[in-house]
């Protein structure tokens, strides 16, 4: 398979460091507004089959053209959402496949944000597949840990675990630590921010998708191995859009393990403003409040040496089983971030997002899974995926839980 990863951050670094182990990979072309950065991610893979070019993902006229130039069997955007669009059109109108590990931006509701939706999350993305089958090509969507692997073990439990379920609750959480650093988030601050502060989604049957004012339903969850007790909060997801279009669940929502703190630190960011995409002016200069708290704070990806601890992403699933007895099982994924520093070279958040897509791209090149238009990760069988993850060295999980 041949492949073209935009974005050489954190995630698109890992992505060609775990691709680069797997035989199904012919060739790579990692490509980043930053070259420098894109040579970075690939130099350390020693790998021929890799190389870095430059791009901006926000110009399609310039995606459009890299695309003819590498002539990718698939495209995997890396890069933050709002430049999901238009790699998704350069995509379209190249007639080239589309793997993402999160989908198109929501627009909250003009009048009732709280309470009801307005453009979800994925929907433009859907909005578009119709000319995705016309023209014979597909996007995966929504293929990392969260949306992703989540998704998978949703419908795992779904296929194989239940025959009714009352509720589906992704549920993401660490006691990561980052040594050196008041605050240094783990992953993108610009995606954490968008995803905590937009109006949180949920499903619910009979009553459709809706909103809720952000932080809402908040819980203590006892996550596993060590990571223990941590307070979650409902937050806005891909999980709430996918799950409830393949899997028959009366109620299905995402909570994220934040912590107190870090739940004070974001309503003060949004307080201040410090959320905003729209530019502002600063001595001349049109910047994105949003933009430069990014730019402030550290890269994510240079963290793992500073980190300790664990990151844990699973579903809660509650009903009842094959046999009509009640029954909760929170299945999961853990890693730990002093064995993937150690294994991989890749701080644990990177990787465990990383790993999906190339889990996805390797079924996909084996025929097992053969995406049409555009699917989200529930579309296919469960098994052969969770069978795969395996091989990488951190196994997915299964906890049983109090009914």
């Amino acid at each position: 398979m041949k492949a073209l990863v935009i974005g050489a951050g954190g995630v698109g670094s890992a992505i060609a460091n775990i691709a680069s182990r797997r035989q199904f990979l012919t060739e790579m072309t990692v490509a980043d507004y930053d070259l420098k950065r894109a040579e970075a991610a690939v130099a350390r893979t020693k790998d021929e089959r890799i190389q870095a070019v430059a791009v901006d993902a926000s110009d399609v006229e310039a995606l459009r053209e890299l695309i003819k130039k590498t002539k990718p069997d698939l495209v995997i955007n890396a890069v933050d959402p709002r430049f999901v669009m238009p790699i998704f059109r350069a995509c379209e109108v190249e007639e080239v496949n589309y793997l993402d590990m999160a989908m198109s931006l929501s627009k909250p509701h003009p009048e009732y944000p709280y309470t009801e939706c307005g453009v979800k999350l994925g929907d433009e993305q859907f909005a578009r597949d119709w000319n995705w089958s016309e023209r014979g090509i597909y996007a995966l969507v929504g293929m990392g840990i969260e949306p992703g692997m989540s998704d998978v073990f949703a419908k795992y439990a779904s296929d194989h675990l239940f025959s009714e379920i009352d509720s589906i609750t992704v549920l993401d959480g660490s006691n990561l630590v980052v040594e050196g650093y008041e605050f240094a988030p783990t992953f993108s601050i610009w995606t954490t921010v968008e995803e905590c502060l937009n109006p949180p989604i949920v499903w619910e049957d009979g009553k459709g998708w809706f909103t809720t004012e952000p932080f809402s339903e908040p819980e203590i969850f006892d996550f596993p191995e060590g990571i223990g007790p941590v307070a979650c909060v409902n937050v806005e997801h891909e999980e709430v859009v996918l799950i409830p279009q393949k899997v028959d669940a009366k109620k299905v929502n995402f909570k994220y393990g934040l912590g107190e703190e870090f739940i004070g630190i974001l309503e003060t960011i949004h307080k201040l403003g410090l959320d905003r995409t729209e530019r502002v002016n600063v001595k001349g200069l049109m910047v994105s409040p949003r933009d430069l708290l990014a730019a402030a704070l550290p890269d994510p990806a240079t963290l793992g040496k500073r980190m300790k601890g664990k990151t844990c992403a699973g579903v809660l699933v509650k009903g009842k089983d094959k046999a009509g007895a009640p029954k909760a099982v929170y299945i999961y994924h853990v890693v730990d971030n002093e064995w993937s520093m150690k294994e991989y070279g890749d701080q644990a958040v990177v990787w465990q997002t990383a790993l999906n897509p190339v889990i996805a791209m390797e079924l996909i090149h084996e025929g097992i899974w053969k995406p049409e238009a555009v699917m989200g990760p529930e579309w296919f069988d469960p098994l052969p995926f969770l069978e795969k993850v395996k091989e990488f060295g951190m196994d997915w999980k299964i906890r049983e839980e109090r009914i």
